[in-house]
């Protein structure tokens, strides 16, 4: 073939090489369809009209892009092998998939009744807001009711999820937990070739493989559809196979993605492995790619039309219907038939649904991303467990409530009390069961809890959170801790990409509670440089819906806490707690020995009047003459600074904002208002740093007084005392306070 292959050169391709097939004797559809496989003539049908609708999905989307109504043409041509993957797995089993795994969605939609998934997917094509799991927002493979978990992710960023998943199933059975998922289930996801070479796909298999190789069980099953191809870019010939072929606790399965028995019978294997052994297996498909990556690639510019021509002769919906006719299953005109058919009811659900609505305003849109429950996550957050559960959590003797506590024991005192609480509750990452953390924050925690719910992970920020990621979607609540604020960098994109989008893309059928610590900011001493002075949030406020949580003070952080955990159980909500590490053990504030940065902690029955609503801010002092505004390690140089300017009569109030997300705009437009004069006192870095956003919204609101800002160098954070260099310092805050103040 010398020119591009479309749909109509694929479409024509399949009728005349079926029309070619000589036809055979009927036989009974109870049979194999060939000799040593364990596929029916019933089963091959049933798969083939899957294939089939799967194709005509494919050949749709193009037609609707062409007429303005379609807005998505990556298909699946070439891949509806993997229909034979969900025919042999259940329709209550956890699905992760790829974006080529349409087959695969239509072969299990028809294992549960009442199911219409050609309407699904050429709903989420028109991005029509009737689609029912991502309304519009993204075409996804998704349905609630089938298990199938909606994706996103283009490069494997789903397989840390699809670990977690696959760990919560079993921890959930050990703590004797309920769970969304049959105790026996597998996990299946799906990705590719390409895919398989992303930091993310390798870390999460070597993960999986770390847990196996520690007697964890772990029922994963890893399929990769390997067509050879990363849009243009070749994967090397046998790659896969080298890669994954031979991995310790890792068992590998490899099938001819055209041909649908071998398929079935890897698959079929793989699952009764999987199943039986609770152990993870990875099928290597090696399917082809059919029509180019999507509706705008010109594949010619980079493949010879004999290359072209080898992928059309493999077509798997041809080596599907050459095994019925050859196995006496199907007649040749009967499959066209069948094919035309499916063709003309496709074509038909296309027309309807180019005529549904579309999302129509920003407040629709934004919806689903980020519920807000206040009332209701108050209730939650003033929850505590019984006595005689806290006293045993205690080590059999409650602490004293109102001893003046640390910003670090305060959190471990909350964590003890959550955890006591809710059965559900994980702790975990590294360094923090059997250490108690680096900063000594969690320690005491898995004595009192054990190690199945308080425990050290690999040093792999992104399985981390993929374990936070699964086990939450899971029912559980997660916290996992990165260990420093500079570590969660490299796996940002599993708080981005999915933790963050989930509730948005699945109308809030899905969700993953997640409260993230991470131990972060500057002005550590006698330990520091850039990896562990690291103020860069910037990366963080800039995802929607995730609630951004510094705590500086002792009782705020207790609070805070509560209140992250409550909304991510009432809410879903995606939380980061970042606690900075140079208040951990701080004692002082104005003077050694002090002891003013303490505070009691607040006992069980007065959590509800200590509530820390989110979005709401926290005031010191109620001066006329300036307002400074701050968060972290600012709080406590804002208020030396305030305190100096009171011996010479200035009257300051000092906001520390809590929460950097939701930002507490009310408070700050309050407290600015009452003087009239905003000094901003920011640690991060001047540009991406937290101050602009405070500025912005200080204008936004029509704050008309004046406004300064203070912040640190836009500088890595060096090891030493060089670090004061870049790092904002008292004497910068106080001489741009009285600059200020000198200005009227």
């Amino acid at each position: 073939m010398s020119g591009p292959i479309g749909p109509a050169e694929v479409d024509a391709h399949f009728r005349r090489a079926v029309g070619a097939l000589p036809a055979r004797s009927a036989r009974d559809l109870r049979d194999v369809v060939r000799d040593g496989t364990g596929l029916t003539g019933a089963e091959a049908l049933d798969l083939f009209e899957a294939q089939t609708t799967s194709r005509h999905l494919d050949f749709a989307a193009r037609s609707m892009q062409s007429q303005g109504h379609g807005f998505y043409t990556i298909g699946s041509s070439g891949h509806e092998a993997n229909a034979a993957v969900a025919a042999v797995l259940r329709p209550t089993d956890p699905a992760l998939l790829h974006y080529r795994s349409g087959a695969f969605y239509v072969a299990r939609a028809a294992q549960v009744p009442g199911q219409d998934p050609a309407r699904d997917v050429l709903r989420g094509v028109a991005a029509a807001s009737t689609e029912p799991i991502s309304g519009g927002r993204h075409k996804v493979f998704g349905n609630h009711e089938l298990a199938v978990i909606p994706q996103t992710s283009t490069i494997g960023s789903h397989l840390p999820r699809a670990l977690g998943v696959a760990f919560a199933i079993e921890r959930a059975g050990r703590l004797g937990l309920e769970s969304l998922w049959p105790a026996d289930a597998v996990v299946v996801a799906s990705f590719g070739d390409a895919s398989a070479n992303h930091s993310t796909v390798t870390g999460a298999i070597g993960a999986a493989c770390h847990l196996v190789h520690q007697k964890l069980p772990l029922p994963l099953l890893l399929v990769c559809e390997d067509n050879g191809l990363g849009i243009s870019v070749r994967s090397p010939r046998d790659w896969i196979h080298a890669a994954y072929g031979a991995r310790p606790g890792l068992r590998y399965l490899a099938a001819d993605g055209s041909d649908l028995a071998a398929t079935y019978d890897a698959a079929r294997e793989a699952a009764r492995y999987v199943r039986a052994e609770r152990r993870p297996v990875f099928l290597h498909l090696h399917t082809v790619r059919l029509m180019a990556h999507a509706g705008s690639d010109v594949e010619g510019a980079y493949r010879s039309p004999d290359e072209l021509t080898a992928d059309l002769e493999r077509d798997p919906l041809v080596g599907t219907a050459r095994l019925l006719v050859e196995a006496g299953a199907a007649r040749p005109e009967e499959l066209l038939a069948r094919y035309e058919a499916v063709g003309a009811r496709v074509d038909r659900t296309a027309g309807e649904v180019a005529l549904e609505p579309h999302l129509s305003s920003a407040h629709e849109v934004v919806a689903p991303l980020a519920p807000r429950h206040a009332d209701r996550v108050a209730v939650e957050a003033g929850r505590h467990a019984g006595e005689s559960a806290r006293r045993a959590a205690f080590g059999g003797r409650l602490p004293e409530n109102e001893a003046p506590l640390t910003l670090a024991q305060a959190i471990n005192r909350t964590l003890v009390d959550e955890l006591a609480l809710r059965p559900e509750m994980l702790v975990f990452g590294e360094d923090v069961a059997v250490k108690g953390g680096v900063y000594g924050v969690t320690r005491g925690l898995r004595r009192a809890f054990g190690a199945a719910r308080v425990f050290d992970t690999i040093l792999d920020e992104q399985s981390v959170l993929g374990i936070g990621l699964g086990t939450g979607v899971s029912g559980m609540l997660p916290v996992p801790e990165i260990q420093y604020l500079a570590y969660l960098h490299n796996a940002e994109d599993q708080v981005r990409g999915e933790a963050a989008t989930l509730s948005f893309f699945s109308l809030g059928q899905y969700t993953n509670p997640m409260v993230v610590r991470i131990a972060g900011l500057g002005y550590q001493k006698g330990f520091g440089g850039h990896f562990h002075n690291d103020d860069a949030v910037g990366v963080l406020r800039d995802i929607p819906g995730l609630v951004i949580a510094v705590p500086a003070r002792p009782d705020d952080a207790a609070a805070m806490l509560r209140t992250c955990l409550a909304a991510a159980r009432v809410d879903g909500s995606v939380c980061v707690f970042l606690e900075p590490i140079a208040l951990y053990h701080t004692r002082d504030l104005h003077t050694d020995g002090d002891e003013r940065w303490l505070a009691p902690y607040v006992s069980p029955g007065r959590w509800t009047e200590h509530h820390a609503p989110l979005g709401v801010a926290r005031t010191y002092g109620a001066g006329d003459d300036l307002t400074i505004v701050t968060f972290g390690n600012g709080v406590r140089m804002s208020l030396r600074v305030a305190g100096d300017l009171a011996v010479s009569g200035v009257g300051c109030r000092v906001v520390d904002l809590r929460w950097l997300a939701p930002l507490p705009v009310d408070d700050l437009l309050r407290e600015a208002t009452a003087t009239g004069r905003v000094l901003v006192v920011d640690e991060t870095r001047r540009t991406g740093g937290v101050s602009e956003g405070v500025v912005t919204a200080l204008v936004d609101a029509g704050f008309q007084g004046q406004i300064a800002r203070v912040a640190s160098a836009d500088s890595f954070v060096p090891l030493g005392a060089a670090a004061n260099l870049v790092l904002l310092s008292e004497e910068t805050i106080r001489h741009a306070a009285r600059e200020l103040l000198a200005r009227s």
